[in-house]
């Protein structure tokens, strides 16, 4: 006897949550290079010293990174929050201002997962620029 062959169920998902769902995603790979350094031998000692690679550690220098932390943190809720307008050119200024950030952020020493975190958050960030850009239209 022969089962009837059902599809599987697509569901189309609005550009919001594929925004957001990015963001999210870029977060997570943000966060555990980050978490990840502190495997690196010498990072513990260096931050017991008072060091960021060749920065002092401060009170701004800690506020400049929680806010570059901050920013693609917010992008998530913004993203499904925001009018569409405002969070089409929001999220292609961020995500394209973020895609050298990330790069930077190879000065230095940079280790293979370092490498490899960077070129998935920079496709990330492409495809938040793309799904923007791509915006779906409709009659005004």
């Amino acid at each position: 006897m022969d089962l009837p062959q059902r599809a599987l169920e697509d569901i189309k998902v609005n550009v919001k949550l594929k925004l957001a769902a990015l963001w999210a995603s870029f977060m997570f790979l943000y966060i555990y290079v980050d978490y990840f350094h502190l495997y690196m031998p010498g990072s513990i000692k260096e931050i017991l010293a008072g060091k960021m690679y060749v920065f002092d550690i401060t009170q701004v220098a800690l506020l400049v990174g929680l806010a570059s932390v901050t920013i693609p943190a917010l992008m998530i809720f913004l993203s499904v929050a925001l009018p569409a307008k405002v969070n089409r050119w929001t999220n292609i200024i961020v995500a394209a201002i973020y895609i050298p950030y990330t790069l930077f952020n190879l000065v230095g020493v940079a280790w293979i997962h370092m490498m490899f975190a960077a070129g998935v958050e920079v496709v990330l960030l492409l495809l938040i620029i793309s799904y923007a850009w791509k915006w779906p239209k409709q009659e005004a």
